[in-house]
């Protein structure tokens, strides 16, 4: 994996948090965690070159996913954003922000096949930059 192949997690629920960090850690993936927007912005200010995709959840406390993305997409519009809700009509929130929305819950699987063609994208973006 290159040296942008770290995956940003952001959930708020520990539970949830902990369980996808290890799908995705057991993959493979290098896995940065943050429990709040504020905290998953100044990560991504701080590694900018060193997170391949954000995978966040839609409802947190202070800052919705779609308030989140809007911030991400301001400052770093090439990282490719997974959002995961338990609303499945959520997703009408990120009409035009270049998104993957699923619906939870689904199997980690399907989560890790996500990362990995996210990242290959963004590879691909980068390249033609």
């Amino acid at each position: 994996m290159n040296s942008s192949s770290q995956v940003l997690l952001i959930d708020d629920n520990p539970l949830q948090l902990s369980v996808r960090e290890a799908v995705l850690r057991n993959a493979g993936f290098q896995v940065s965690i943050a429990t709040t927007a504020d905290s998953a912005l100044a990560t991504l200010h701080v590694l900018p070159d060193r997170i391949g995709v954000v995978v966040t959840d839609h409802l947190m406390p202070g800052c919705s996913g779609a308030e989140l993305v809007r911030k991400i997409r301001a400052e770093n519009d090439w990282i490719p954003v997974i959002v995961l809700s338990g609303l499945a009509d959520a997703g009408s929130e990120y009409a035009g922000m270049e998104v993957v929305f699923r619906s939870k819950p689904f199997p980690p699987t399907e989560l890790i096949e996500l990362v990995r063609s996210s990242l290959a994208r963004a590879d691909q973006r980068r390249g033609a930059a």
